[in-house]
C-alpha cells in the first residue's frame, strides 16, 4: 500500500459555449494542454505518470485518455483509459485513480475529464435493411422504457414538481449562479486554474463563455418553460451545453513525501448511488448520505465547501433541500448554471474549483473540507470527499 490519495495539482480550461469559442477543438486539443500544465505545476516527470483516466461522454469514441496523453507529449509507454459515467465521467475518473493508488496500483496518476460538445459525431441508428433511411438521435439511452427513459431536462421538470421547487425560487438561484461566476471572473478568482488555449487563427481563449453580467429576474421571468406551458423549467434556470476539460494530479502518500510538497488535497471516500430515472436529478441524495454513513462522525455540517454540478437549478435545490445544506457553501465560485456543463468534464472542474477554495482561499476564510456532487443521466449520484493536506 502507498497511502492516501492526494491531488497536488488540478487544472481546467475555460468553458466555452457550443458553437462558441472552442468550436473548432476536439477534446485531444482541449486536454493536452491542461496535462501538461498540471505536470508543470506539481513538477512531475512525464514519464513517471503510471495511467491517465479521463472521463468523457458524448465524444468521438474510442480511448479518448490515450489519444490525449499522446497528444499531450507524454511518452508511448504512459497508458490511457476512458471512463462514461455521463455527466459524472470526470468525478469518476478521479476517484478511480484515487482507489488505485489505495491498492497500490501506482503512484502518479492524472485524472479528470474533457468534453467537446462542438465537435461531438452526430448519433445515427443504422436502419433494419437497405431500404430504409437512417435515422438520427440526440443522446444514448439512460434506462429501458419498462423503467422510463426522460431526458435530463423532462426529469429536471418531474423533480420541480415531485419537491415543490417554484419558477421564482429556481430563478433567483440561477441569477445567483450569474452574479457570483461574473464577479469570479472580474476579480482574477478563476485565473490560478484556467488554461489559456490557443485558437488556429491565434487567439487566446482563457475566460468561461456564459456567465452573463447583465441577467436578472425580470430577464429569467421573460423565458418560457421549455418542457410543457406551465412548467418551471426555462433556458435560464438550466445550464447550458459546453466545451472543455479539466485534469487533476492524484498521487500516493510516498510520492507526496518523495516530491518534497507540502500542500494538497486528500481523496477521502467517495460513493456513488442510484435513484429512479424518471428522477434522475436527485441521485445526489442517496450518494452523499452513503459516503456520510462511510465516514463515521462526519455530517454535512462538517463540510466547509461544496460543489454541485448545477445542471438545473430545480434539481440542486431539491437536493439542498433534502439534505439540508445552505446555499451559502455551495459553488461560491459561481456553479455551471452560469459556467456550463461540458458533460465529460464537468466532475473533473468541481475537483478543480475545490483544489482552488480550499488550498487558496479567499481572505478572512479557512476551509477544510470540500465535497463534489454531481446527479448523472439514468438515475444516478456520485459524491467525493476531499480534504486539505498541509
Amino acid at each position: 500500500m502507498t497511502g492516501r490519495p492526494i491531488i497536488v495539482a488540478a487544472r481546467r480550461t475555460a468553458v466555452g459555449r457550443i458553437g462558441g469559442s472552442l468550436r473548432d477543438l476536439p477534446v485531444q486539443d482541449l486536454a493536452a494542454p491542461v496535462i501538461q500544465a498540471v505536470l508543470a505545476d506539481a513538477g512531475i516527470d512525464p514519464g513517471e505518470v503510471d495511467d491517465v483516466v479521463l472521463g468523457n461522454a458524448v465524444g468521438p469514441g474510442g480511448n479518448v485518455a490515450r489519444l490525449s496523453a499522446l497528444a499531450a507529449g507524454l511518452p508511448v509507454s504512459v497508458p490511457g483509459v476512458t471512463v462514461d459515467r455521463q455527466c459524472g465521467s470526470g468525478l469518476e475518473a478521479i476517484n478511480l485513480a484515487a482507489r488505485l493508488i489505495q491498492a497500490g496500483a501506482g503512484d502518479v496518476f492524472l485524472a479528470g475529464g474533457v468534453e467537446s460538445t462542438s465537435t461531438a459525431p452526430w448519433r445515427v441508428a443504422k436502419p433494419t435493411n437497405l431500404y430504409r433511411s437512417p435515422v438520427f438521435y440526440d443522446r444514448a439511452r439512460f434506462a429501458p422504457d419498462s423503467v422510463g427513459d426522460p431526458s435530463m431536462i423532462e426529469a429536471a421538470e418531474a423533480v420541480a414538481a415531485a419537491y415543490g421547487i417554484d419558477r421564482a425560487r429556481q430563478d433567483r438561484y440561477a441569477l445567483n449562479s450569474h452574479r457570483k461566476a461574473v464577479a469570479s471572473r472580474l476579480t482574477g478568482r478563476f485565473d490560478r486554474e484556467i488554461v489559456p488555449l490557443t485558437l488556429p487563427d491565434g487567439r487566446i481563449v482563457d475566460r468561461d463563455e456564459c456567465p452573463r453580467a447583465d441577467t436578472s429576474l425580470d430577464r429569467l421571468a421573460m423565458l418560457r418553460p421549455i418542457v410543457r406551458p406551465d412548467g418551471t423549467v426555462t433556458a435560464g434556470n438550466a445550464c447550458p451545453v459546453n466545451d472543455g476539460a479539466a485534469v487533476v494530479a492524484v498521487v500516493s502518500e510516498r510520492k507526496f513525501q518523495a516530491l518534497g510538497l507540502t500542500r494538497g488535497l486528500m481523496v477521502v471516500d467517495s460513493a456513488a448511488a442510484g435513484v429512479a430515472p424518471n428522477l434522475l436529478g436527485t441521485g445526489p441524495i442517496p450518494a452523499v448520505r452513503k459516503l456520510l454513513t462511510r465516514n463515521p462522525g462526519l455530517t454535512v455540517a462538517g463540510i466547509d465547501l461544496i460543489e454541485f454540478n448545477e445542471a438545473f437549478a430545480a434539481q440542486v435545490l431539491a437536493c439542498l433541500d433534502a439534505l439540508e445544506i445552505e446555499e451559502s457553501r455551495v459553488c461560491v465560485g459561481g456553479g455551471a448554471l452560469a459556467l456550463g456543463h461540458p458533460y465529460g468534464a464537468s466532475g473533473g472542474i468541481l475537483a478543480t474549483r475545490l483544489f482552488s477554495e480550499l488550498l487558496f482561499p479567499v481572505a478572512g476564510t479557512a476551509p477544510r473540507r470540500g465535497l463534489a456532487t454531481l446527479g448523472i443521466g439514468g438515475g444516478l449520484g456520485l459524491a467525493t470527499l476531499l480534504e486539505s493536506v498541509s
